[in-house]
């Protein structure tokens, strides 16, 4: 083995064996407990994996949370882009870029706080609408808490999205848009054909960060509303949640590994897609 090759591995051992002892090693265990009962001294098989199955919370919550993940990441990638794409030829861009990035510096109980204060009984939603004399709610105990979580997780995200966007849109080279443009290309011709084709490598990493992300929402979710909110931002997070307090260890073992299984299917299908294209 040549020196450098060496002197690579040195420098990559220490990391490889923290992902071993806290992640690989760890879940290695989880998928073993998913073939044990829940004393983990016998061996259930595939019972903990039908029992996930067909558990009707654990279906609303992969449904809930299918649901928003399908919402969240075309309107996330595609305002993120946009907004990027406005501030790239801005000359005073700096300031914009950290006021995006305000959010990600608020903690999740300040996001919390404001909900309340904007979506409670005596919040300030119902007190504009009785200006109106129109009725007021409890928005987080009806259908409408989903529309508030979407738009907190897109609020909280644009910014990081944006700036991996005008990392990539930076490493276009400009020569490309006058050369395009001497051929007569206008705006909407040289975004299709330049800058979307020359984002697809940062476009990939976009897409797994953000939908990696979407299961960070569930911290407002479970802050402003409790282990069992309305029934449409009930995610799996609660579930996995609820399952630890009731020390309902196999289908919460079962329950991971079929998430991460999943998660995988998604990296890979979308990996394909985009080696394919």
């Amino acid at each position: 083995m040549a020196k450098g090759k060496k002197m690579g591995w040195v420098f990559v051992l220490p990391s490889f064996c923290g992902v071993l002892v806290f992640y690989l090693i760890p879940f290695g265990d989880v998928v073993r407990r998913s073939f044990l009962n829940a004393v983990g001294n016998g061996f259930a098989g595939l019972e903990n994996y039908r029992q996930v199955l067909g558990n009707q919370a654990f279906r609303l919550a992969a449904g809930n949370t299918a649901r928003f993940v399908l919402v969240c990441l075309p309107l996330l990638l595609t305002l993120s882009l946009g907004v990027a794409v406005l501030l790239q030829n801005l000359a005073r861009k700096s300031l914009l870029k950290s006021a995006y990035l305000v959010p990600l510096a608020i903690p999740a109980a300040s996001v919390v706080l404001l909900w309340n204060v904007v979506f409670d009984n005596a919040g300030l939603l119902n007190g504009l609408l009785s200006l109106f004399h129109l009725e007021g709610k409890n928005w987080m105990e009806t259908d409408a808490a989903f529309g508030v979580l979407v738009f907190s997780y897109i609020w909280k995200n644009l910014g990081y999205d944006m700036i991996l966007w005008l990392a990539g849109l930076q490493g276009i080279s400009k020569s490309i848009y006058e050369a395009a443009r001497v051929d007569g290309a206008g705006t909407w011709k040289c975004f299709l054909y330049i800058t979307l084709p020359n984002l697809r490598t940062v476009a990939f990493t976009i897409v797994i960060l953000s939908f990696l992300n979407s299961f960070k929402v569930f911290r407002e979710a479970y802050l402003v509303a409790g282990s069992y909110p309305q029934e449409r931002i009930y995610l799996l997070q609660h579930v996995f949640n609820n399952w630890f307090s009731e020390l309902s260890v196999d289908k919460m073992a079962a329950g991971s590994v079929l998430l991460c299984m999943v998660l995988l299917l998604f990296v890979l299908m979308l990996q394909r897609s985009w080696d394919q294209e």
